[in-house]
């Protein structure tokens, strides 16, 4: 006799358990999710580095950490493993996403992705010419950059915070614009902020990319094994002088957008294995060997029902989003904030720099190349974005934050500057946060007048 179990028989804990994990599953998919975590993150480093508790903070992301084989050992700051490895995840994650928008997203038609393209543009050289003329001749200019980027956790998030009130097309054109302002960001730090490049890191670099493509004709389609050539490509950006993250980007663009090819395709696989499966009687009469075999098939057909590039982004973004953007926020939003000196080497015009770049200079760039745009007939608005709706999309554009500190830590070795810097990064983020969030609460309050208006008529 068999026993059919249902919901209602499992043990208490096992129930509670499992209400547990689908709290935090739905918790960890909420978009504004990410958004709140990584401003706690932020919050509690601020707090620390300025509390009585200050010398551990700093003690702790100076800690050596070492990796060794042998008589082989590498040691390196728990900061250096932090922005230079773990962020390299995160770019890597990047690199998807953009590899997805030109595949099949907004960036796959040229005329489409032409108005999100001309807003991501205004929204850089805006604020970099406001910083710059604001730091022309002082020693805070090579820290132009720091103002033109847009983080995409915390903006996406804040967005979503206003609710289904805001048109769908005002967060793709705001995914959009992020995404093309993250790939000028990774131009930028490659062009830029990458000096003194030893051309022997590029064929261990080009190594790394070899084994990549090498594995991909083989049609392995392991995420796990390509950890190798990332190493090796990650080790060669490294020597070349480089920013070590980009081997992610690098990654993440030879990411496939299609499935490995197979004798027979996944769901044709996943039903024929399952009505194997179901013509077995009871355990006794199975053959151990022949199921082994079925459950393989079945993992390599739900492994590849998902083309690579959406399958591996799906399984790093929660922890990128709950685990490297957070560790990254605390070990580098801790400014210690009377350790800054803004008397000193220009310090105050690099925060006015990026408060300005980040609060008005991306509104007004944004805003300003999408007006020309359309007004050209070169574009026009998508559907259900109102010039209500740019401006929202420009003013959360402004928070910077993860990547305008990642850049402002490349331009600096001062510690006053990079401090000015990151005060100015949080400021300017903060203030562009609430302004996006007052007006988006009134863009949703006059859409929700509007529904009831006509409800009413």
């Amino acid at each position: 006799m068999t026993h059919q179990q249902s919901g209602q028989d499992l043990p208490r804990a096992q129930l509670l358990t499992q209400r547990a994990f689908a709290t935090v599953e739905r918790f960890m998919h909420i978009q504004a999710s990410s958004g709140i975590v990584l401003l706690v993150a932020a919050a509690i480093a601020l707090i620390w580095a300025n509390s009585t508790f200050a010398p551990s903070y700093h003690a702790l992301w100076h800690m050596p950490l070492s990796i060794g084989l042998g008589n082989l050992s590498f040691s390196q700051p728990l900061h250096f493993w932090i922005n230079d490895v773990l962020m390299t995840v995160f770019f890597l994650v990047v690199g998807m996403e953009v590899k997805r928008e030109i595949h099949e997203g907004s960036l796959s038609n040229p005329r489409q992705a032409m108005l999100p393209i001309a807003a991501a543009a205004g929204g850089v050289m805006v604020p970099a010419l406001i910083y710059a003329a604001l730091n022309h001749g002082g020693p805070g200019l090579h820290g132009w950059a720091i103002p033109t980027a847009t983080d995409i956790a915390f903006a996406v998030g804040l967005l979503a915070l206003l609710g289904r009130s805001i048109p769908s097309n005002v967060r793709i054109f705001l995914l959009a614009l992020a995404i093309i302002d993250d790939i000028a960001a990774i131009l930028i730090i490659a062009v830029f902020y990458s000096e003194g490049l030893d051309p022997s890191g590029f064929l261990v670099a080009g190594v790394g990319v070899l084994m990549v493509l090498a594995f991909q004709q083989m049609g392995i389609g392991n995420a796990f094994i390509y950890v190798i050539p990332g190493a090796v490509l990650w080790t060669g950006m490294l020597m070349t002088g480089a920013h070590p993250t980009l081997a992610g980007v690098v990654l993440g663009m030879m990411t496939p957008v299609i499935p490995v090819r197979m004798r027979e395709r996944p769901m044709e696989m996943l039903t024929r294995v399952a009505g194997e499966l179901t013509g077995y009687g009871s355990t006794a009469g199975r053959d151990h060997e022949k199921m082994t075999e079925h459950l393989r098939s079945l993992r390599l057909a739900q492994r590849e029902i998902l083309p690579p590039v959406v399958r591996v982004q799906h399984a790093l973004h929660p922890w990128v989003a709950f685990g490297v953007m957070p560790v990254f926020a605390l070990a580098n939003a801790g400014i210690t904030l009377d350790g800054i000196d803004l008397t000193v080497s220009g310090a105050q015009w690099v925060t006015l720099g990026v408060v300005l770049g980040l609060v008005a200079g991306k509104p007004v760039g944004i805003v300003g190349a999408t007006w020309l745009m359309v007004r050209l007939g070169l574009c026009t608005l998508p559907v259900g974005v109102s010039w209500a709706g740019v401006w929202l999309v420009s003013l959360f554009a402004g928070v910077g934050f993860t990547m305008s500190i990642f850049i402002g830590m490349l331009a600096f070795s001062d510690p006053n500057l990079l401090g000015a810097a990151k005060l100015g990064v949080l400021a300017g983020s903060v203030i562009a946060a609430v302004l996006g969030l007052i007006w988006g609460a009134f863009l949703v309050r006059r859409a929700r007048a509007r529904q009831l208006a006509a409800e009413q008529a």
